[in-house]
């Protein structure tokens, strides 16, 4: 087999483009556990700085609720697409992601029951959504991805998401893709040279749709097979790229 050939770091970001960044292994190192993540200041100060450069065409992409990340970013609330493109904001109210219900709340129970057996492992409630992750318990990850599986029996609207050391039940009906597309199709980013960063699995569909629109689509590590046409190093070249469009 012919390795692909190696990827070129991303273009400068100029003026023209729509930004549209993954959270977590893009811009911020994960953590052992998804609520100890922290948004240094320089990245904050750099994003607000974009959004004014690229008049508001900056928006996050994240597998996490649109609260968390507001959270996260304070004061900072950019355009955003939350819970993998379930949730949606764009200037006005945002598009919530669907209620969770009486099945999704058992399947919750049971899987902390289940990560209590097995140190190391978190359950992250989503809302719509739950995480399981097994970053600081690596042994477990067969285990996780077990209960993950037999789970989605019992939910016939959701499917199974796997990522970096997390297997997340969501509900269908959305991705990463579909949130670029729509976002795309509105000001402030309409018009624009689409470009996405990311690094999971789960970004594979957003780096598809910038693809065909002509974009630049960008994975931060060296994760593969990729349909990415740009990469870069880790989240420190991604927060370097981004300072230099900042301050051009």
């Amino acid at each position: 087999m012919v390795a692909d050939p190696p990827r070129p770091p991303p273009p400068p970001i100029d003026g023209r483009q729509a930004l549209f960044l993954d959270v977590d292994g893009t811009l911020l190192e994960f953590a052992a556990h998804p609520d100890a993540v922290r948004v240094p200041a320089p990245l904050r100060d750099t994003l607000a700085r974009l959004h004014r450069r690229l008049a508001g065409a900056v928006a996050l992409v994240s597998g996490r609720p649109l609260e968390v990340l507001d959270a996260l970013f304070e004061p900072l609330h950019l355009p955003a697409a939350g819970l993998h493109g379930l949730e949606l904001r764009n200037g006005g109210p945002p598009r919530p992601a669907p209620e969770p219900g009486a099945e999704l709340a058992a399947v919750l129970e049971r899987a902390g029951a289940f990560a209590a057996q097995r140190p190391g492992t978190v359950v992250e409630d989503k809302g719509s959504s739950i995480g399981l992750h097994w970053r600081s318990a690596p042994e477990y990850a067969d285990d996780m991805q077990r209960f993950a599986t037999q789970a989605l029996e019992q939910l016939p609207g959701h499917c199974l998401q796997l990522g970096k050391q997390v297997a997340e039940l969501r509900p269908r009906g959305a991705d990463k893709g579909d949130a670029i597309a729509t976002l795309m199709q509105q000001p402030p980013f309409r018009g624009r040279h689409a470009v996405f960063a990311g690094d999971d699995l789960t970004d594979e569909h957003g780096f598809e749709v910038v693809n065909a629109s002509g974009g630049t689509s960008v994975l931060v590590g060296d994760r593969e097979p990729s349909a990415a046409t740009h990469r870069l190093d880790n989240t420190r070249a991604v927060l370097d790229w981004l300072q230099q469009g900042a301050n051009a």
